[in-house]
């Protein structure tokens, strides 16, 4: 019996022993293995689409901005087409209160009538003149030809009456010279008061077709059917704005400045797209190329389109930092189809359709690095990689096309020298460093 038990005794402490031993074992941590497999690809021959990607915005195809017209002085609001608001060609979008400029206009109409009857009396002060002129002309020679015949009997009569009849026959022929200059004075006089009434006539008719041309421009139309969005009142702060302030719209009821800005009229139904390209991709596009356009807000259609202008001056990827070797290129595209679904600002994704490359070497492009303005790989040589500069040609969106490798070098898709070896577990795969050294 107690041989039994110390049997018993001596499998349990045999268990127990077991049992520890198999939890030190789970609790120490595995090693990791020192060799790490860098993963590797071959450079490629073969043919090569160029596809270019894009990512962008729709806009509308054509944007007006109205604004206040030039009338000398403050305008009030009366009526305002709110934001958003769909409006129709030739249809009222702002307008003014003509209050002033219809005064203006009165003004000027009386102006107008005052010029008129100023031009009816000179005429008529005219006519009544030209008809005394000629009574008197016609009296002064009836004088003159009466003093020819008086002298024409001087010699029948005494030396003292002959004398008379000379004098008066010259006499009369002084007063009918002097007559006829005077006809032809007062008749360049009436000529220039006519031609100054008429004058003031027609500044006071061009006046008042200015006032009228005025009050026609204070109802503001919209030039094409679209949509409305109403201007910031830069006012409204009283002229000082800060950075951040928030400024209310336009509403009826304000004043504001002639020149101002006030809303923009979007065209609708016709929206183009505008994207930025890397400049490396600038050489693979032309105008009218084919294109497929994914609008984010219409998931799972496809519009066709094609490129419109291209720009022609590159700007930064980044605008704060200004040592940035990527440049982008500005490209607008053009549907082939408008369809009513498209509004202006929501963001689209491109796709370009490049030409084709026959016998390309390419590889992947996550196994071109850049140091210093320089394209290298990592090109396997036994059991290491060396460094290998080459010269890329073309990119497209997962391959680049190189030159200065022949067909099947095997090179490296990460940076080898990046990757250090992890203490981390087996299940936790090694992330390489990307974008090679810097």
């Amino acid at each position: 019996m107690n041989r039994f038990r110390r049997r018993i005794i001596l499998a349990a402490v045999a268990v127990v022993i077991v049992t520890a031993i198999g939890a030190a074992a789970l609790a120490v941590p595995r090693l990791p293995s020192r060799t790490t497999t860098v993963p590797t690809t071959h450079v490629t021959k073969g043919p090569l689409k160029l596809t270019v990607h894009a990512i962008g915005d729709l806009r509308a195809g054509r944007t007006v901005t109205l604004v206040a017209p030039p009338v000398g002085g403050m305008l009030r609001l009366v009526t305002l087409a709110q934001t958003g608001t769909s409006v129709k060609s030739e249809s009222a979008v702002v307008e003014f209160d003509p209050a002033d400029q219809q005064y203006t206009l009165e003004q000027e109409k009386m102006d107008l009538a005052e010029a008129e009857q100023n031009i009816v009396k000179i005429r008529a002060d005219a006519a009544v003149q030209v008809a005394q002129d000629e009574v008197a002309l016609l009296t002064a020679r009836f004088d003159v030809r009466r003093g020819e015949l008086d002298a024409t009997a001087n010699e029948f009569i005494g030396a003292m009456d002959a004398e008379k009849n000379k004098l008066s026959l010259e006499e009369a022929r002084r007063r009918l010279a002097q007559l006829q200059e005077d006809v032809k004075s007062r008749t360049a006089t009436n000529q220039a008061s006519l031609a100054v009434a008429l004058e003031k006539r027609n500044k006071a008719l061009l006046s008042m077709q200015r006032a009228q041309q005025v009050i026609d421009s204070l109802v503001i139309r919209a030039p094409f059917d679209g949509v409305v969005s109403v201007k910031e009142n830069r006012d409204a702060s009283g002229g000082m704005i800060f950075y951040g302030m928030i400024l209310p719209e336009y509403r009826a009821g304000d004043q504001i400045w002639p020149g101002r800005p006030v809303v923009d009229v979007i065209e609708s139904g016709r929206m183009e797209v505008r994207a930025k390209i890397d400049e490396s991709d600038r050489p693979n596009l032309v105008a009218g190329q084919n294109a497929v356009v994914e609008v984010d807000a219409l998931p799972g259609e496809k519009f066709t389109a094609k490129v419109g202008q291209l720009s022609g001056l590159a700007s930064r990827a980044n605008f704060f930092e200004s040592s940035s070797a990527t440049r982008l290129f500005d490209v607008s595209l053009q549907f082939d189809k408008p369809d009513p679904r498209l509004k202006a600002g929501g963001s689209v994704r491109v796709t370009l359709d490049g030409k084709e490359l026959q016998d390309a070497l390419h590889i992947p492009r996550q196994a071109v690095f850049d140091k210093n303005g320089k394209n290298y790989v990592f090109v396997k040589t036994g059991e290491h990689f060396e460094p290998r500069d080459v010269k890329v040609e073309q990119r497209t969106e997962s391959r680049v096309v190189i030159s200065g490798l022949p067909q099947g070098t095997e090179i490296a898709l990460v940076d080898p020298t990046a990757r250090t070896t992890t203490t981390a577990s087996p299940s936790a795969p090694t992330v390489p460093a990307g974008g090679g050294p810097r």
